[in-house]
Protein backbone atom coordinates (compact mmCIF):
# COMPACT_ATOMS: atom_id res chain seq x y z
CA UNK A 1 0.00 0.00 0.00
CA UNK A 2 1.38 3.40 -0.29
CA UNK A 3 1.29 6.33 2.05
CA UNK A 4 -1.84 8.99 2.59
CA UNK A 5 0.62 11.90 1.84
CA UNK A 6 1.70 10.49 -1.29
CA UNK A 7 -1.82 9.86 -2.58
CA UNK A 8 -2.20 13.20 -2.02
CA UNK A 9 0.54 14.91 -3.55
CA UNK A 10 -0.22 12.76 -6.57
CA UNK A 11 -3.58 13.57 -6.64
CA UNK A 12 -2.48 17.35 -6.60
CA UNK A 13 -0.05 16.99 -9.36
CA UNK A 14 -2.57 15.69 -11.38
CA UNK A 15 -4.63 18.45 -10.83
CA UNK A 16 -2.07 20.80 -11.85
CA UNK A 17 -1.19 18.61 -14.80
CA UNK A 18 -4.76 18.78 -16.09
CA UNK A 19 -5.31 22.41 -15.98
CA UNK A 20 -1.69 23.17 -17.84
CA UNK A 21 -2.61 20.65 -20.36
CA UNK A 22 -6.26 21.50 -20.79
CA UNK A 23 -5.14 25.46 -20.94
CA UNK A 24 -2.20 25.18 -23.32
CA UNK A 25 -2.68 21.80 -25.65
CA UNK A 26 -6.42 21.17 -25.96
CA UNK A 27 -7.33 23.24 -28.82
CA UNK A 28 -11.17 21.76 -29.13
CA UNK A 29 -13.72 24.06 -29.69
CA UNK A 30 -16.42 22.41 -27.54
CA UNK A 31 -14.32 22.94 -24.69
CA UNK A 32 -15.72 25.85 -22.92
CA UNK A 33 -14.64 28.27 -19.63
CA UNK A 34 -13.33 25.56 -17.56
CA UNK A 35 -11.84 25.10 -14.33
CA UNK A 36 -10.29 22.09 -12.81
CA UNK A 37 -11.37 22.10 -8.81
CA UNK A 38 -9.96 19.01 -7.84
CA UNK A 39 -8.79 15.38 -7.98
CA UNK A 40 -8.79 12.68 -6.21
CA UNK A 41 -6.52 9.26 -6.75
CA UNK A 42 -6.91 5.37 -5.24
CA UNK A 43 -4.45 4.36 -3.12
CA UNK A 44 -3.13 1.95 -5.56
CA UNK A 45 -2.41 4.87 -8.10
CA UNK A 46 -4.39 3.67 -11.02
CA UNK A 47 -7.70 5.55 -11.04
CA UNK A 48 -8.09 9.04 -11.08
CA UNK A 49 -11.09 11.30 -10.67
CA UNK A 50 -10.57 14.89 -12.03
CA UNK A 51 -13.87 17.62 -11.09
CA UNK A 52 -14.28 19.94 -13.07
CA UNK A 53 -16.82 23.28 -13.64
CA UNK A 54 -17.74 25.10 -16.79
CA UNK A 55 -19.10 28.69 -16.97
CA UNK A 56 -22.22 28.31 -18.78
CA UNK A 57 -25.31 26.78 -19.56
CA UNK A 58 -26.30 22.86 -20.01
CA UNK A 59 -24.91 23.09 -24.04
CA UNK A 60 -21.70 24.64 -22.69
CA UNK A 61 -21.61 21.35 -19.76
CA UNK A 62 -22.24 18.64 -22.43
CA UNK A 63 -19.59 20.00 -25.03
CA UNK A 64 -16.63 20.44 -22.40
CA UNK A 65 -17.43 17.29 -21.38
CA UNK A 66 -17.51 15.67 -24.84
CA UNK A 67 -13.95 17.43 -25.48
CA UNK A 68 -12.56 16.08 -22.40
CA UNK A 69 -13.62 12.52 -23.36
CA UNK A 70 -11.96 13.32 -26.73
CA UNK A 71 -8.68 14.29 -25.28
CA UNK A 72 -8.66 11.82 -22.23
CA UNK A 73 -6.02 9.73 -24.10
CA UNK A 74 -3.58 12.51 -24.54
CA UNK A 75 -4.42 13.44 -20.86
CA UNK A 76 -3.56 10.51 -19.88
CA UNK A 77 -0.02 10.01 -21.47
CA UNK A 78 0.90 13.40 -20.36
CA UNK A 79 -0.48 12.80 -16.22
CA UNK A 80 1.49 9.22 -16.90
CA UNK A 81 4.59 10.27 -18.23
CA UNK A 82 4.70 13.46 -15.58
CA UNK A 83 4.02 11.00 -12.66
CA UNK A 84 6.51 8.42 -13.45
CA UNK A 85 4.97 5.81 -12.68
CA UNK A 86 4.89 2.07 -13.50
CA UNK A 87 1.35 2.77 -14.28
CA UNK A 88 -0.83 5.87 -15.69
CA UNK A 89 -4.33 6.44 -13.91
CA UNK A 90 -6.89 6.29 -16.11
CA UNK A 91 -8.70 9.62 -15.79
CA UNK A 92 -12.67 9.85 -14.80
CA UNK A 93 -14.02 13.05 -15.60
CA UNK A 94 -16.86 14.38 -13.41
CA UNK A 95 -18.49 18.08 -13.39
CA UNK A 96 -18.02 19.55 -10.34
CA UNK A 97 -21.89 21.35 -9.23
CA UNK A 98 -20.75 22.99 -6.02
CA UNK A 99 -22.41 25.99 -7.55
CA UNK A 100 -25.31 24.22 -7.81
CA UNK A 101 -25.11 23.28 -4.42
CA UNK A 102 -24.18 26.46 -2.49
CA UNK A 103 -27.28 28.03 -4.84
CA UNK A 104 -29.83 25.69 -3.37
CA UNK A 105 -28.31 25.90 0.49
CA UNK A 106 -28.72 29.38 0.08
CA UNK A 107 -32.48 28.96 -1.02
CA UNK A 108 -33.06 27.05 2.24
CA UNK A 109 -31.02 29.36 4.12
CA UNK A 110 -33.58 32.40 2.93
CA UNK A 111 -36.85 30.10 3.26
CA UNK A 112 -35.59 29.59 6.80
CA UNK A 113 -35.27 33.33 7.49
CA UNK A 114 -38.49 34.15 6.07
CA UNK A 115 -39.98 31.56 8.30
CA UNK A 116 -38.30 32.62 11.59
CA UNK A 117 -39.33 36.19 10.93
CA UNK A 118 -42.57 35.04 10.77
CA UNK A 119 -42.69 33.43 14.00
CA UNK A 120 -41.33 35.96 15.12
CA UNK A 121 -44.28 38.13 13.52
CA UNK A 122 -46.67 36.09 15.29
CA UNK A 123 -45.16 36.10 18.61
CA UNK A 124 -44.95 39.34 18.81
CA UNK A 125 -48.70 39.57 18.77
CA UNK A 126 -49.19 36.21 20.60
CA UNK A 127 -51.17 36.45 24.13
CA UNK A 128 -51.28 34.20 27.20
CA UNK A 129 -53.85 31.66 26.58
CA UNK A 130 -55.31 31.78 30.47
CA UNK A 131 -53.82 33.97 33.01
CA UNK A 132 -50.60 35.99 32.85
CA UNK A 133 -49.25 33.61 36.19
CA UNK A 134 -50.74 30.24 35.82
CA UNK A 135 -49.84 28.96 39.22
CA UNK A 136 -51.53 29.71 42.24
CA UNK A 137 -49.88 31.99 44.71
CA UNK A 138 -52.23 32.04 47.93
CA UNK A 139 -50.87 34.04 50.82
CA UNK A 140 -52.59 31.94 53.42
CA UNK A 141 -50.97 28.41 52.20
CA UNK A 142 -47.07 30.15 52.15
CA UNK A 143 -46.00 28.27 55.78
CA UNK A 144 -47.69 30.56 58.19
CA UNK A 145 -48.30 27.14 59.62
CA UNK A 146 -47.33 26.19 63.65
CA UNK A 147 -43.80 27.01 63.20
CA UNK A 148 -43.37 25.79 66.73
CA UNK A 149 -43.25 21.67 65.72
CA UNK A 150 -40.87 22.42 63.29
CA UNK A 151 -37.80 24.14 65.10
CA UNK A 152 -35.35 21.30 65.72
CA UNK A 153 -33.90 22.73 68.91
CA UNK A 154 -37.02 21.55 71.29
CA UNK A 155 -37.24 25.40 72.38
CA UNK A 156 -41.29 24.68 71.63
CA UNK A 157 -41.25 21.39 73.95
CA UNK A 158 -39.51 23.28 76.63
CA UNK A 159 -42.24 26.46 76.20
CA UNK A 160 -44.82 23.75 76.68
CA UNK A 161 -43.36 22.67 79.88
CA UNK A 162 -41.97 19.37 78.47
CA UNK A 163 -38.43 18.59 78.97
CA UNK A 164 -36.30 16.69 76.68
CA UNK A 165 -33.90 13.85 78.15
Amino acid sequence: MTDAAKVRRHAERVRELVASVVRSQIKDPRLGMITITDARITADLRDATVFYTVLGDAAAQAGTAAALDSAKGMLRSTVGKALGLRHSPTLTFVLDDVQDQVKHIDDLLAAARNADAEVQRLAARAEYAGEAQPYRLDEDDSGTEDEDEDEPDGTADEARGGDRR
